[in-house]
């Protein structure tokens, strides 16, 4: 039985983890992507090249693209949207011209995860990040003072807000900013308030059933395509899985999921299983996903939640937490044995271990990695979850 593909998110030369570092760890592959190319625009095949051979320099292979980030103009149906899928579809073709078949991408409007905060702290004095819905309706309501806020909070998450805001000092606004506007992963720098503020208004009437539509319409026109190819494409969940700032989401739950294969029916239309932006709701049931979409995951995050309540979570090690980490793993072992008995080849899932705390040295390279992907802390996670695989093969050959 082959085991899950070790793989580890690598953000290229200037970010403060390195390959040979990576290499250390036992990591059979990396994730990435070529994140100075502006989103929209073609990856070209000599930057493809270069990235590739530097990682199989350090002995190891590209595992899965990280993401080939899509346009707003698809997202939110523009009428400019064609020209960037066509461009999406060169970039894919390029990508498997060199062996790089899987591909990792999301649908987030207005922008990628979301955390509000950056630097909490946990009592083993470790730094995590943590989503409070009460700190994001105290941004909208007091430091955007968006208008449409007040209609779109209750009176108890208004009230809940006040209070929230009234106990933040200069220092804590400013960190609560930053943390929501810094807006992708990958990287530190921080969107301006007024252009967070234009970028959300222009998405005040976009609906669920447009955002959805909007995900066929590209499915559909690239699909076809990347299935000639061999290519893989695996949609991330949206992080947290619920609307943020009224913001509708996609692909959150099981039906959303199922709205996603069933209007592009393909072996090429998979999905990132991520427990952390799945195991974030409590309506969701991650074994039942496994079950029943598993010959659609093509890559695997693997994170733990500590849910507080009413939305608030924050990421607790790979072990402990609100996601039963442990079924998760047994279930996809399970996975990998229906492959088997069904002819499927994709056996060896690439996986990561998905964020990781500030541990120990972290703290001297703080400044330089992004949130969520320090090096100590992801390596904890990997040595956790390899320990967890293996016990789980163990307990299954004895049963």
């Amino acid at each position: 039985m082959d085991y899950l593909k070790k793989t580890f998110r690598w953000f290229g030369p200037s970010f403060g983890v390195s390959l040979p570092e990576i290499k250390q760890l036992g990591v059979e592959g990396i994730v990435t992507a070529c994140g100075h190319i502006p989103i929209g625009e073609v990856w070209p095949m000599e930057d493809i090249a270069s990235l590739k051979n530097e990682i199989i320099g350090h002995g190891m292979e590209w595992s899965v693209v990280e993401s080939v980030n899509i346009h707003n103009a698809i997202k939110y149906g523009l009428p400019e949207r064609d020209k960037f899928i066509e461009n999406y579809i060169h970039t894919l073709k390029h990508l498997a011209a060199h062996g790089i078949f899987t591909v990792c991408y999301n649908f987030m409007a207005l922008f990628d995860w979301t955390r509000t905060h950056l630097q909490f702290q946990l009592p083993t004095g470790a730094i995590s990040m943590l989503y409070d819905p009460n700190a994001i309706a105290a941004f909208d309501l007091y430091i955007l003072k968006r208008e449409k806020a007040l209609i779109l909070y209750t009176d108890e998450q208004k009230e809940k807000a006040t209070a929230y805001f009234e106990n933040l000092n200069a220092d804590g606004q400013q960190k609560l900013a930053q943390a929501i506007l810094i807006g992708m992963p990958g990287t530190k720098e921080h969107l301006t308030l007024e252009h967070f503020e234009r970028n959300l208004q222009a998405l005040e009437d976009l609906d669920k059933t447009t955002l959805q539509n909007n995900l066929a319409y590209f499915l559909n026109a690239v699909i076809p395509e990347v299935e000639k190819l061999g290519v893989k494409m695996a949609i991330h969940p949206d992080d947290p899985p619920f609307p943020v700032f009224g913001i509708p989401r996609v692909v959150s739950t099981y039906e959303d999921l199922q709205s996603v294969f069933d209007c592009c029916p393909s072996p090429s239309n998979g999905l990132t299983f991520c427990s952390g932006s799945f195991g974030a709701s409590e309506n969701n049931n991650l074994i039942k996903i496994i079950q029943d979409f598993g010959d659609k995951i093509h890559f695997i995050h693997l994170r733990n939640v500590e849910r507080e309540g009413g939305g608030r979570f924050y990421e607790s090690s790979h072990l402990e937490g609100s996601v039963p980490m442990a079924e998760v793993m047994r279930e996809l072992v399970q996975e990998q044995r229906r492959r088997l008995v069904n002819g499927n080849l994709e056996v060896a899932i690439p996986m990561r271990p998905d964020h990781g705390h500030v541990v120990l040295d972290d703290r001297l390279r703080e400044e330089k990695f992004y949130p969520g992907y320090s090096l100590i802390g992801r390596a904890m996670g990997m040595a956790e979850l390899k320990g967890l695989e293996v016990g789980v093969r163990n307990s299954l050959l004895l049963s």
